[in-house]
């Protein structure tokens, strides 16, 4: 991972040489990062008052974009399961890794028209981004849903005799079915027992028929064996072999009901496989959109701050003196923190004219009174 600072530096007489006073000052000197121009086209600037309350909001909006971009790329290698090495090759910005993106990053003319007012553009990233969650959350809960109702099903034709489900273990041959006297039962018993089940099981209690024992399966630790005896001898068979420590299994051959339970799974697992590629692309798509989003609002948060920081005159005339760079360090190792959540210092003059904007307000809420 790579950390990338957004670095605006006030203007010198031409833009080239505040360039070149940056490139002495980390590169050619030291070889501190590897630098590269970033691109804001002239933004309307608005009221000092309007910049000053959107530098909050921005800082808000900032974190709550990073939150879903998080969410979009976490919920990418949750999908992807095994794949989880594919993750990487599917987070990509307009098409081209996020790195490229960055360091050659273009104002998206088309989606944030920059004749809108900067409170404007900040709503359309807003309205968007927010947009993208609440489809993250919707998508997820199904996917999630169909996910978690197959596992369940994957999980009871698995594990241990004592829990697993039997349906695709038994036959309809293994069974006495439809009979008024006697029924077959199905005992799991530990492999080191197998000896002694064969000489008791007749004698467990009253009314067992002889011979009728059959190994129907077997696991690493136990067997599944058939049993019949009278359906009055139910009781007292079971409480037998729980005193021998064999496990008698609540089963009835219900052949209805195990082809329902086999339709289900072979459901489930078909609507998986479909939402599966729609799911993927979606969140391919929607990962770009939140992350060029993202970017964006670092480029606005980054020109609100200079405009406030760097004003000399007016604030009107403050944005032919910036230039803004972006610095890659081979030191550090994060991706995102691109700006830090704390707000940059306004310059002393800037503060003064909040000053005298608070006592006009004061004034013109004296005199309307």
């Amino acid at each position: 991972m790579t950390e990338f600072w957004l670095i605006s530096a006030p203007g010198e007489k031409t833009c080239q040489q505040t360039w070149d006073q940056m490139m002495v000052a980390t590169t050619r000197n030291n070889n501190l990062s590897t630098n590269n121009k970033f691109n804001i086209p002239d933004l309307k600037v608005g009221t000092l008052d309007v910049l000053v309350g959107l530098s909050d909001d921005l800082a808000k909006l900032d974190s709550f974009i990073e939150g879903v971009v998080k969410k979009v790329s976490q919920y990418m290698a949750d999908v992807l399961e095994d794949s989880r090495d594919k993750v990487q090759e599917n987070l990509l910005a307009n098409g081209v890794d996020l790195v490229t993106y960055i360091t050659r990053f273009q104002w998206d003319m088309a989606k944030y028209p920059i004749k809108q007012s900067l409170k404007n553009i900040s709503d359309i990233i807003s309205k968007q981004v927010s947009q993208i969650d609440n489809d993250l959350k919707a998508r997820a809960s199904a996917y999630n849903n169909l996910k978690g109702n197959l596992q369940n099903l994957e999980r009871k034709n698995a594990g241990s005799l004592l829990t697993r489900s039997l349906a695709d273990i038994v036959k309809k041959e293994d069974f006495v079915i439809d009979s008024e006297y006697l029924i077959t039962m199905l005992v799991v018993v530990p492999k080191t027992s197998y000896a002694d089940w064969q000489k008791t099981y007749e004698t467990l209690s009253e009314m067992v028929v002889p011979r009728s024992t059959n190994l129907l399966f077997e696991d690493h630790d136990s067997g599944l064996f058939s049993v019949t005896l009278f359906r009055k001898a139910i009781d007292d068979f079971r409480h037998k072999a729980r005193e021998n420590k064999y496990t008698v299994r609540d089963f009835q051959y219900n052949e209805q009901e195990m082809n329902a339970d086999k339709e289900e799974m072979t459901r489930l697992s078909t609507d998986k496989k479909k939402q599966f590629g729609p799911l993927v692309r979606w969140l391919k798509v929607n990962f770009s959109e939140a992350f060029i989003a993202w970017i964006h609002i670092k480029a606005l948060r980054v020109f609100v701050e200079s405009v406030l920081r760097y004003d000399d005159h007016t604030v009107l005339t403050v944005v032919q003196l910036l230039d803004v760079f972006l610095l890659f360090s081979p030191f550090s190792a994060l991706l995102f923190p691109l700006l830090s959540n704390r707000p940059l210092l306004c310059s002393p003059h800037v503060w003064v004219m909040l000053f005298i904007l608070a006592l006009l307000r004061c004034a013109c809420s004296f005199l309307v009174v």
